[in-house]
């Protein structure tokens, strides 16, 4: 029996659709189309211009990776992990504080300069009131360019991790780099003294760091979170275990005896990097919107 091909191609176009309004409504909100039209005015001034690597890596779909294994990494560092386990309301609304990440990141690489500023502003006036005293009797704040540093240094070695290993189009030597001088202008509004500006030096920059990390049971309480109850239905945790495994494959292996994953370089070659392959093909395949080299 012969199907037709315009119902089998509105069927996919179907598919597609709902896929997309569901991601969108995750990541953006419900009113993300209206404020992506918001971003992309083209008669406004931007911060990054049209071919700049920061607008390549944060338009890929590896980026859902890239930020999962931050949230892991950084959860790392007592302090900082302190901060968010005290001011944050991650497990009541997972999904609204997805959307002000990917807002900031949305407005600070593509928008206005007048709106990426807007955003820098709002996250340095929330930044003022998260201060309190660790698990362990130190005190933290969240406007210590230390604490800063380790935060905005692992979240952008994620996203240029995830880009490289699964971005539709890694960056070169010099695309690397350009990255993290991308990254750094931002840094420095945000209070980062000091951030890197090429890709070795972000390396440098993390292993200045191994010595103060360690798990801590607030970091435990989100791996369990992140990888193993995620606020998802059922039927949408097992596209989650893809990103769970793609993500595992990216983690640096110094962190793996932290957050208790062992390293199977044979299985995460052979198995998790092919699915983490698969999950960014078929999210570029529902939200094609991309920037092309």
């Amino acid at each position: 029996m012969n199907l037709d091909r315009s119902a089998i191609d509105s069927a996919i176009t179907t598919v597609r659709d709902s896929l997309t309004k569901a991601l969108r409504d995750r990541v953006a909100g419900p009113d993300g189309e209206q404020r992506m039209l918001q971003l992309m005015d083209p008669t406004a001034p931007r911060w990054f211009a049209d071919d700049r690597p920061i607008r390549r890596v944060h338009s890929d779909a590896a980026m859902f990776i890239g930020g999962l294994r931050a949230l892991l990494v950084q959860s790392l560092h007592p302090l900082a992990m302190a901060g968010v386990a005290q001011h944050s309301d991650f497990r009541n609304d997972p999904w609204g504080r997805l959307q002000r990440t990917a807002d900031f990141l949305a407005a600070t690489s593509f928008g206005p300069a007048s709106e990426a500023q807007r955003s820098i502003d709002v996250i340095n006036r929330v930044h003022e009131r998260v201060v309190g005293v660790a698990s362990d009797g130190r005190a933290y704040s969240a406007r210590d360019p230390h604490l800063l540093r380790w935060v905005h240094i692992i979240e952008i070695d994620s996203f240029l991790t995830a880009h490289q290993r699964f971005g539709e189009f890694p960056l070169d030597e010099a695309g690397c780099d350009g990255y993290v001088q991308d990254t750094a202008f931002i840094a420095r509004k945000l209070g980062v003294t000091a951030p890197p500006e090429s890709a070795r030096a972000l390396r440098d920059q993390i292993s200045s760091y191994r010595g103060e990390i360690r798990a801590s049971k607030e970091s435990r309480d989100v791996m369990r979170y992140l990888l193993l109850e995620p606020p998802l239905p059922l039927v949408a945790r097992a596209a989650y275990s893809l990103l769970v495994a793609a993500t595992i494959s990216t983690l640096p292996r110094w962190s793996r005896p932290h957050l208790g994953l062992p390293y199977l370089p044979v299985t995460e070659r052979l198995a998790l990097r092919p699915l983490g392959d698969v999950i960014t093909r078929v999210v570029r395949w529902a939200m094609p919107q991309r920037i092309t080299p």
